[in-house]
């Protein structure tokens, strides 16, 4: 690679991760080309992107980011992915359900919405992040929880009021 090449992969890693608000760094080194394949399907399916980098590149990049990489920026030794997406938890979920068959990708860190997680340990904890649409979904019924219940009891407190006045008349 020259060195007018390894400056644009430099500026287009830059870009990309000016731009990034979840980014999960993965291993997925030891898989073959079948198993790749089925990986890269995999994030397709979810809108994950998944791109292999040069560790020095990918470094280079990130101390030259607006973001604030913390500590990934020490993790890269070794084979890295790059796995971008959109929501918080689908990289996780795709790395947890590929490792059912595998004991590959593992996690290498991730950086979610300026939060910084290492080690492949916390991928449950990165599984358990709920997406924007999820608490969405929550907060909607959790409004919607007190009005049900205001018109349950309106309906069942009528059916007792009715009962107590037919009772007070008939006395």
């Amino acid at each position: 690679m020259t060195r007018q090449e390894k400056n644009e992969a430099i500026e287009n890693l830059k870009e990309a991760l000016g731009d990034v608000k979840n980014l999960y760094l993965a291993d997925i080194a030891g898989l073959d080309a079948i198993q790749t394949s089925a990986l890269r399907r995999a994030c397709f399916k979810e809108n994950i992107k998944l791109q292999v980098v040069k560790n020095t590149l990918l470094a280079k990049a990130m101390e030259a980011s607006s973001h604030n990489f913390g500590e990934l920026t020490e993790i890269l030794k070794g084979n890295t992915s790059l796995m971008f997406s959109e929501s918080g938890n689908g990289p996780a979920k795709v790395i947890k359900s590929f490792r059912k068959k595998s004991d590959k990708p593992i996690l290498k860190g991730a950086f979610i919405e300026e939060a910084i997680y290492i080690g492949d340990e916390q991928l449950d904890a990165l599984v358990a992040i709920k997406s924007k649409d999820e608490l969405i979904g929550e907060i909607i019924t959790l409004l919607q929880s007190p009005t049900k219940n205001v018109v349950s009891a309106l309906q069942s407190g009528g059916g007792k009021l009715s009962g107590i006045l037919k009772t007070l008349s008939e006395r």
